[in-house]
């Protein structure tokens, strides 16, 4: 329009007119023909291109801008829960004077989830409170073993909930122990001959610890591979063949003798007269490779567990100390302990009660004092522990 009014050449007294028949005001006509005077139509089209993206460019500065300063003036870290997030949001607002909408996009908050208040169970204070005196109870239990004795104590708890408020509280996660890689195919490993049943494969190994004065004693412990029950740890200063074997034979007389009988090549396992002992009832001895842990892997599994558990958080101040202490915890790791390998039950439950709807779950009966228990015949001239 400009071009066309340049070129028609007219007076001033005839510009006022031309004007208003392009629809435009004078003040409008003066102001383009300053801005845009002498350019062509492909100029002015690029000098508009040009300042929208000049202006583009200044708003998505100021909005870079604006959210480092909105993450600045939130806490370091990452905010991974929406509570984090929600209070932050609340802060960043109170401080820098933004809208609800720019605070939510910087940080990564739905603003609908902002808005909504969160709705807190009615029983998450008892809930959290159990699982902290669990966690003190049982210092190496993981969230998952906590969930299901939380189950067995009534509540209709899931894991991931018991997990949320476990890492809530800071509660400490065991970490798992590394895996090996591979399990050798001998003659007596865990993968060859593996247990079908009960009273299938039996293991025992031995495990050493001190009481307070430095006095070492030794603990053999003897585990059903199957049910992963610990049958029997017998606790001396110094352990045998004549001590395995007594052993063996307490729990023989209760269980019946198994098919074979898993251990490492320690001096007590391959003794002759052990050995020929075990042939006499019945029995199959299982030996690993030397120098092949692993191949026992159950009993390793056991003695980890009961160091883990037991005897690197107690001091024992006896022996006699050492020995109840070690009972109750196997009493404990057969008829209460939540075992991962078996859908977080216990090898063997002390009772069940039967309902109308089925099996109700696993509870460990009171223990049954000394004089309840019916009589049974020790071949052992020093006390056993089953």
């Amino acid at each position: 329009m400009l071009t066309d009014l340049k070129a028609r050449k007219l007076s001033p007294s005839e510009k006022p007119e031309a004007v208003k028949t392009i629809a435009v005001t004078e003040t409008t006509y003066f102001r383009w023909r300053a801005e845009y005077g002498g350019m062509k139509t492909d100029q002015v089209k690029r000098l508009k291109a040009l300042e929208w993206e000049n202006t583009r460019l200044r708003r998505a500065v100021s909005d870079l801008a604006l959210d480092k300063l909105i993450l600045t003036e939130a806490a370091r870290g990452k905010l991974l829960s929406p509570a984090r997030r929600r209070a932050c949001a609340d802060k960043v607002r109170s401080e820098l004077k933004i809208s609800e909408r720019r605070t939510c996009a910087a940080l990564g908050q739905h603003r609908s989830t902002q808005r909504k208040p969160a709705r807190g169970c009615d029983d998450e204070a008892a809930l959290t409170a159990d699982i902290i005196e669990l966690a003190k109870t049982y210092g190496r239990y993981g969230y998952r073993r906590v969930t299901a004795l939380l189950r067995h104590a009534g509540w209709a708890v899931n894991a991931k909930r018991v997990q949320r408020i476990w890492r809530r509280e800071g509660l400490k996660v065991p970490q798992k122990q590394p895996k090996r890689g591979r399990l050798w195919l001998n003659d007596g490993s865990c993968v060859r001959l593996r247990a079908e049943r009960p009273n299938h494969v039996w293991s025992y190994d031995f495990v050493e610890d001190r009481t307070h004065d430095g006095r070492k004693f030794r603990m053999l412990c003897l585990i059903d591979e199957f049910t992963h029950e610990a049958l029997a740890i017998r606790v001396k200063c110094k352990l045998n063949s004549t001590d395995v074997l007594e052993t063996l034979a307490d729990v023989m007389i209760l269980r019946g003798p198994p098919a074979y009988v898993r251990s490492d090549n320690g001096p007590e396992f391959i003794a002759i007269a052990l050995r020929e002992w075990i042939a006499a009832v019945g029995s199959q001895t299982a030996d690993i490779a030397p120098g092949s842990p692993w191949e026992n892997g159950y009993c390793e599994s056991f003695n980890s567990k009961l160091r883990d558990e037991l005897l690197d958080g107690e001091i024992f101040f006896s022996l006699a100390e050492a020995l109840v202490l070690i009972e109750a915890w196997r009493r404990h790791y057969n008829g209460v302990r939540p075992h991962s390998s078996l859908n977080y039950r216990p090898p063997a439950p002390e009772s069940f009660v039967p309902h109308s709807g089925g099996v109700v779950p696993w509870a460990p009966a009171p223990a049954r004092s000394e004089s309840a228990r019916s009589p049974t015949p020790n071949v052992a001239s020093e006390t056993v522990v089953h």
